[in-house]
């Protein structure tokens, strides 16, 4: 599956990476230390959280890093006449065939998804059947739970 992001999302994404590095990384290791000089460190409770709160770090940085050399760079593109296209950026109104209910979502890049205020990934079974499909456009759903289909009846820029 693509890693698409903006060149605003991969700068947040290094800085974080740097955060962690620079002051999280500290941080632990001096708790660490603080967690060793309490002694037995089979029954040390600190020194436990400590090496977790280690390894979670670490892991949250490989993770972050090969989301930064992986991501394929997508701009947002602002709407013109011409161009009414569902893209990163957008807004969606839709409706759900089957059900005749509508929805309205915003398509964003992976980090800034955030389904509970209806922003949808592009990278989702969702985002990416709309992805590039125009007001009108009648597309087909293929997600875990089955297919379903949907369509696009208003595009605007998310402003």
């Amino acid at each position: 599956m693509n890693n698409y992001l903006t060149e605003e999302s991969i700068n947040r994404l290094r800085e974080e990476i740097e955060q962690r590095k620079a002051v999280t990384r500290k941080e632990i290791n001096e708790d660490l230390k603080e967690a060793r000089a309490h002694g037995d460190l089979s029954e040390n409770f600190e020194y436990k959280a400590a090496k977790n709160d280690r390894a979670q770090n670490e892991g949250r940085i490989r993770y972050l890093e090969k989301m930064v050399k992986t991501a394929q760079i997508v701009q947002i593109v602002k709407e013109s006449p011409e161009q009414d296209e569902v893209g990163i950026g957008k807004r969606v109104s839709i409706t759900f065939v089957e059900e005749c209910e509508a929805e309205e979502f915003t398509i964003v890049t992976t980090i800034d998804a955030d389904p509970m205020d209806y922003k949808i990934s592009i990278e989702s079974p969702l985002g990416h059947a709309l992805y590039k499909h125009k007001t009108g456009d009648i597309v087909t759903v293929e997600s875990p739970q089955g297919s379903y289909s949907v369509k696009i009846e208003e595009i605007s820029d998310d402003t």
